[in-house]
């Protein structure tokens, strides 16, 4: 038995539920196809739970690929405003927080019910738990249609949007089962590897003293010697190595640098707010004042216990030892490492713990303007299957608004055309 449709999206998440939602608003006839048991189960996940759904401040330097004028180019067609107005008419209203943008409600199940209930208000088809095992375009004379044949049942479409994810957080549902599927139809898929996740150091006896510390720091990364970014906020200090929203945020240059078998180094200043000049009147301070006090108790005012206690370790210094029993090169090296402490950087904590992707479907083998694939006619793409990966802040799911709801007027020009 084959059920057939004008428009099938593979995949129930953020960028599939927006593309469901706009063609069902152009009575275009749609079904969405999970192989989990729920859609919009990644959602849940976000902003801590609160569902950072998108983010005032947008510009292409929040999205870190090669093509960025390409990702700006669909962003700006259904924009944050625009975004926001949506989700407005489906009753989320928003507050917003340094340019994060939550549901009033600051729950990201709110945001995904909205959602669901606007799909069965526009009666859209929903199957869950489908285990697609490929997708195939018909020939000519049955009208250039495709069969997506799954197990139990298979379906013929007019048009198909693949908005499967990526392999990130794996549970949710992304499982990278959709680049397999794409791939077989012809089209590129640039090796996926995770994005927005923790870093492993080549220390981890050494950062067990300081696991649980969170503190505000400025954090550079070098690949083979040379800067390649940097980020400044709450870093959290692990027992194997660096977490946080600015080890996220240059999480990607590590991975893929790790990949390509170079060599990556971070080095995290934890006195961020202290330039060299302060430094030279803390050490004489020290030396003059309070050379009474033990390092562990001098520097506690300054940055967290298990912090001096851990850099002390690295520096070969007793972190009980006096002030005043310390040799002057010593306290400059110790005060040096809180500035410029290193860790060598392994290896990262893999798709189970990442956020998103980079890799995923190339864009060169897409059109900007209606989210088609250039090589299978009535193929379209929308959310984070294709190479395009954000930083933290809301802008991957407003790439997933974005982008379904540019895939969606794909779809629609694409079947508006053929019926002529």
């Amino acid at each position: 038995m084959k059920k057939e449709h004008e428009c099938i999206i593979i995949g129930g998440g953020a960028a599939g539920m927006m593309a469901a939602i706009t063609l069902a608003g152009y009575g275009i006839e749609t079904c969405i196809l999970e192989h989990t048991s729920r859609i919009g189960t990644k959602i849940l996940q976000t902003g801590n739970g609160k569902c950072n759904f998108t983010n005032l401040n947008m510009d292409e330097t929040m999205y870190q690929n090669k093509d960025t004028k390409w990702v700006m180019d669909v962003i700006n067609r259904f924009n944050v405003d625009a975004v926001l107005d949506f989700f407005k008419g489906i009753g989320i209203y928003h507050k917003e927080k340094n340019g994060y943008v939550y549901p009033l409600s600051m729950t990201a199940s709110s945001l995904q019910n909205a959602l669901r209930l606007e799909l069965e208000n526009k009666k859209v088809s929903i199957h869950t738990n489908v285990i697609i095992k490929n997708v195939v375009k018909l020939s000519a004379d049955m009208k250039d249609k495709f069969l997506i044949e799954c197990e139990g049942v298979d379906y013929i479409a007019d048009t198909v949007v693949f908005a499967t994810g990526s392999k990130a957080a794996p549970k949710t549902g992304s499982d990278g089962s959709g680049y397999e599927l794409i791939k077989k139809l012809g089209i590129k898929v640039i090796k996926p590897l995770p994005a927005l996740v923790q870093l492993i150091g080549d220390e981890k006896e050494l950062y067990r003293i300081a696991a649980g510390v969170r503190s505000q720091g400025k954090i550079e990364i070098y690949i083979d010697g040379i800067k390649i970014s940097e980020d400044t906020g709450e870093i959290q200090y692990t027992d194997y190595g660096i977490s946080g929203i600015p080890v996220f945020q240059i999480s990607r240059y590590a991975v893929k640098a790790l990949y390509e078998k170079k060599d990556v180094h971070v080095c995290i200043d934890m006195l961020p707010d202290i330039d060299d000049k302060e430094m030279e009147y803390i050490l004489s301070y020290m030396v003059k004042q309070e050379g009474y006090k033990t390092v562990e108790q001098f520097f506690e005012g300054i940055v967290n216990k298990k912090l001096v206690t851990m850099v002390s370790r690295k520096c070969n210094i007793d972190a009980a030892s006096r002030v005043s029993e310390l040799k002057i090169s010593k306290l400059q090296k110790l005060l040096e490492n809180m500035k410029h402490f290193n860790v060598h950087i392994v290896d990262n904590k893999g798709f189970e713990n990442g956020q998103i992707c980079q890799g995923g479907v190339d864009l060169k083998a897409v059109s900007s303007s209606d989210m088609q694939s250039l090589r299978v006619a009535g193929v379209f793409f929308a959310g984070e299957v294709l190479d395009v990966d954000g930083r933290c802040g809301g802008y991957n799911l407003q790439w997933a608004w974005s982008s379904g709801k540019a895939a969606a007027d794909g779809v629609r020009h694409y079947i508006k055309e053929r019926c002529r």
